[in-house]
């Protein structure tokens, strides 16, 4: 391979948007992640709640770049920068050149300085997540099932979900759906159906971002679903079976979810560039970093502002920064004009609730119900990586739908006591 260098770290949706982008340039590239595959993380919670396998939203990032002959994807991790001598380091040692570089790295779950709650309360951000959350909700019911004393029942059967964006709602409203509709006819000693779920926000209401119409929306089909919402409730501890709220309120619960917030990879702060209170790093309007035009900060580890207001921490906004940010380099290479300040154009947010209802905003425009449900099934369905992907994942959700049964309910690693 000849001609201009391009390292891109990370094979989320930003740092892929610019590889396939880049595909067809002459330039050589070089993709370099922790992980053999890209995830669609907006359905990581489907597997987590035994709806689909890891397979059917994962894709090996070698197979969607096969067509790229100019782009080589390696397996490794990167720990340091060196932004004078234009490297990337790994951390085995392994040192790579650039001319231009991407540093795509994403983020990472964030406890807000208590990384203590971690394992008694694991986050959502990748398959091994998401696996592991799985296990222990299924084990909880396993357990609950041997045992006899309804109150070592009720405890097996208490669920707390910490956090009411996206994320926490839909893991929630999954929960209780599996609880109450999946799992209702599978044990002899227990009530499925009895199983608690109580979704937690420290603020005023759920779905923060969202209009406050489809928020109390959300709220009612929560609560219809089974889940209690405790909202202006802020986490003080989290102890093995015990969870202190604000103003010494107790809730027990043998399983918690985090779903409260994601910080920066620290890669951000490896650039010595620099980065807000999260550690994202605040990006030029081009999404380069202050004082090196050949470097970008994409994603979700970019802070970019844009009419007063913070980008999200989204695909979408990954994807447009990634295909800015390629269009730039090609530019620079053409000696062309390059294009103007990156702008994101918003193209709406949304949020599944549980079987047939969602909620949607676009724009000027807010869905909410079993429309809003199909509009965000399309949506996912269209943005998941390869063809086959699509049709599996149809399939099951179909299948799901008409027979409420979920093929995924697998316990991979067993901690019988």
């Amino acid at each position: 391979m000849t001609g201009p260098k391009v390292v891109i770290v990370g094979g989320g949706f930003g740092g892929l948007a610019v590889a396939k982008s880049l595909a067809k340039a002459p330039i050589e590239v070089s993709l370099i992640d922790r992980s053999n595959h890209h995830l669609f993380q907006p359905l990581l919670y489907q597997v987590a709640m035994a709806g689909l396998s890891p397979a059917e939203i994962a894709l090996p990032i070698r197979s969607i770049l096969s067509g790229a002959p100019r782009t080589e994807v390696l397996l490794g991790e990167v720990v340091h920068f060196d932004l004078t001598k234009k490297l990337v380091a790994l951390k085995d040692g392994a040192q790579f050149g650039y001319d231009y570089l991407v540093v795509a790295a994403g983020a990472r779950t964030h406890y807000f300085g208590h990384d203590d709650w971690a394992p008694r309360a694991p986050g959502l951000k990748s398959v091994e997540d998401a696996i592991e959350i799985r296990r222990r909700i299924l084990m909880a019911f396993e357990r609950a099932e041997r045992l006899r004393d309804p109150a070592q029942q009720a405890a097996l059967l208490s669920f707390v979900v910490i956090g009411g964006g996206p994320t926490g709602v839909e893991l929630a409203g999954a929960l209780s759906e599996l609880a109450r509709r999946v799992l209702a006819k599978d044990f002899r000693h227990i009530d499925a159906r009895q199983t608690r779920v109580t979704l937690i926000e420290g603020g005023p209401r759920i779905l923060p971002s969202f209009d406050e119409s489809l928020s109390a929306k959300a709220t009612r089909a929560l609560v219809k679903l089974g889940v209690e919402v405790r909202t202006d409730a802020k986490v003080e501890s989290i102890d093995p079976g015990v969870i202190r709220l604000s103003g010494g309120h107790l809730l027990q619960a043998e399983t918690v979810l985090w779903a409260a917030g994601v910080g920066a990879h620290p890669l951000g702060r490896a650039l010595g560039a620099p980065v807000d209170k999260g550690g994202r790093v605040i990006v030029e309007p081009d999404c380069s970093v202050p004082g090196h035009p050949e470097v970008f900060v994409i994603g979700d580890l970019a802070h970019f502002v844009q009419d007063g207001k913070q980008l999200p921490g989204v695909s979408p906004v990954a994807m447009q920064m990634g295909r800015y940010v390629a269009s730039r380099i090609r530019a620079q290479l053409d000696q062309a004009p390059a294009p103007g300040p990156f702008r994101y154009f918003d193209k709406g947010s949304m949020a599944t609730i549980g079987r047939s209802q969602a909620v949607a905003e676009v724009g000027r425009l807010k869905l909410s119900g079993f429309f809003a449900w199909i509009t965000w099934l399309f949506i996912h369905i269209w943005y998941l990586v390869g063809f086959k992907n699509r049709v599996f994942v149809l399939l099951q959700w179909i299948f799901s739908y008409v027979v409420y049964r979920r093929g995924a309910r697998l316990i991979t690693r067993q901690d019988i006591e």
